[in-house]
């Protein structure tokens, strides 16, 4: 699995999102702010999220955006899948876009890349953005810092 820069910035954004989950909708300039995510590739970002079922938004001087859920039900997995698909790192072991390939049956390696599907898509599954939030927050208040 390769995260690009798209899941990379979107679990960014959710994680801002979590953090701020009970402040009501945030802007995307603050998201991008705080988060260091250029302001366009964002509400690209944002636009995908949503439509995928896990932001909601509002518009006027009071709007923006907010999870569609609570960050202890969303697992960092499903976002990775939205922004970049399967977690597989090849084809062949893909849960999701399975691809047949001619050495399936025989391929001594086969077995390794399954391994490392199910080990990234174990943690991935069982890590929710609250689960984030916490050690995050956890670790601003072990150097000193607000969280």
């Amino acid at each position: 699995m390769r995260l690009s820069t798209k899941g990379e910035y979107a679990s960014r954004a959710m994680l801002e999102l979590s953090r701020r989950y009970q402040d009501g909708p945030i802007h995307s300039r603050e998201i991008s702010k705080a988060q260091v995510i250029p302001q366009q590739f964002l509400e690209q970002i944002l636009l995908l999220l949503k439509r995928a079922g896990y932001l909601k938004s509002r518009k006027g001087r009071k709007g923006g955006y907010l999870l569609a859920k609570p960050p202890g039900e969303i697992n960092v997995a499903e976002v990775i899948r939205v922004m970049d698909g399967p977690l597989a790192p090849i084809d062949c072991v893909s849960i999701m876009a399975h691809e047949p390939c001619p050495m399936e049956g025989t391929c001594g390696l086969r077995w390794l890349w399954k391994d490392v599907r199910d080990a990234v898509a174990e943690i991935l599954e069982k890590t929710t953005f609250a689960d984030l939030v916490d050690k995050s927050d956890a670790a601003a208040r072990a150097k000193g810092d607000k969280p």
